[in-house]
């Protein structure tokens, strides 16, 4: 069972207003909207879309890491480098 299981709802929630930021994006473009304008609102969006990433890697880390490293020494390593390379894969530009 993922660990964010419990935070779904608050997690869709916050998909769903990324959603309509991107949508807004779009309306952007279509109407010519000034550059800097269109750049600080991919900013915003990036940000929110980096916000639900760090709560869903915290979530992982807290209960599927920490599950397995009760589980023992191999099933804990095999998530911790899971999630090592998770965090590889976030800051990577």
């Amino acid at each position: 069972m993922p660990g964010y299981t419990m935070n779904k709802q608050d997690f869709h929630n916050r998909l769903r207003r990324i959603e309509g930021q991107v949508r807004g994006l779009q309306r952007m473009i279509e109407e010519d909207q000034y550059c800097i304008d269109v750049l600080t609102q991919v900013a915003s969006v990036t940000r929110a879309l980096q916000g639900v990433a760090m709560g869903l890697l915290d979530e992982h880390v807290r209960h599927c890491v920490a599950d397995a490293v009760k589980q023992g020494k191999r099933e804990g390593d095999v998530k911790i480098t899971e999630a090592i390379k998770a965090v590889e894969r976030l800051v990577k530009t």
